[in-house]
């Protein structure tokens, strides 16, 4: 089995791995504008190194309206050559892992299905893969509307 190097990080108090290759830098994010009509999951806009970069806040984006994250800790992402910054709960590790298909019968909600690419075993931790792109897409009608 091959290798590949993660980040660790957690989003809704879950831990979770992003591709290192889907993943730009972590940054800890300033003040963030609120657009009017957007998606749930999109906090807002900030500057980042004097760009303008989407926030995406994770936990909606994966059907957790609860456990909305406070603007902090961001993964950057580039998704379709557009900058997002996506905010997590924390930063773990980057480390390589061995991947594998998420286990027959596992059952996950909606959200977590659509960004769910795999698992990694972390010291016996089994821990999903989440793909930044289905996180930029969020759930719901806002994702059927970017599918289209």
């Amino acid at each position: 089995m091959r290798e590949e190097l993660y980040l660790i990080t957690a989003i809704a108090g879950r831990a979770v791995a992003m591709p290192s290759h889907c993943v730009d830098s972590v940054v800890d994010l300033g003040p963030v504008v609120p657009v009017p009509a957007a998606p749930p999951h999109v906090r807002g806009l900030a500057a980042l190194r004097s760009k303008v970069v989407t926030v995406i806040d994770a936990a909606i984006a994966l059907g957790e309206p609860d456990a909305a994250l406070a603007v902090g800790r961001a993964v950057v992402v580039t998704v379709t050559g557009h900058v997002y910054a996506v905010l997590v709960d924390r930063l773990e590790d980057v480390a390589p892992f061995a991947s594998s298909r998420l286990p027959d019968g596992v059952n996950l909600d909606a959200g977590w299905s659509k960004a769910a690419r795999g698992v990694i075993d972390r010291g016996g931790e089994a821990v999903l893969i989440i793909d930044p792109a289905a996180l930029i897409a969020g759930t719901g009608k806002a994702a059927e509307m970017l599918a289209a």
